[in-house]
């Protein structure tokens, strides 16, 4: 399991996600990293940071019905809100964070 967090530029937790996160999965792992580079990236075991301008293309990723159909729609959901608010703050990151 993938948890999602958003935090400050100091690694205080704002914001936790609610939807459990994002399951860890074999289509996950083989991911075309080409296509989807922004979640090709993500390791199960590690923790991966997106910061205000690496967001927007997160959003661009998760917007696509065959990584929505990956992650779970209620993970995918979240992952957008998560990174608007990335967006609309200000020295705000979005954490996956691996186990």
């Amino acid at each position: 399991m993938i948890g999602l967090q958003l935090r400050t530029e100091l690694g205080e937790i704002v914001t936790r996600g609610t939807s459990g996160g994002v399951h860890w999965s074999e289509a996950l792992s083989q991911i075309d990293q080409q296509r989807f580079p922004c979640l090709g990236g993500l390791l199960p075991y590690a923790d991966t940071v997106f910061n205000e301008r690496q967001v927007g293309k997160l959003l661009l990723e998760v917007a696509d019905r065959s990584v929505r159909d990956i992650v779970g729609e209620e993970a995918a959901s979240e992952i957008e809100v998560l990174c608007r608010q990335v967006e609309e703050g200000s020295h705000l990151y979005l954490w996956f964070v691996g186990d």
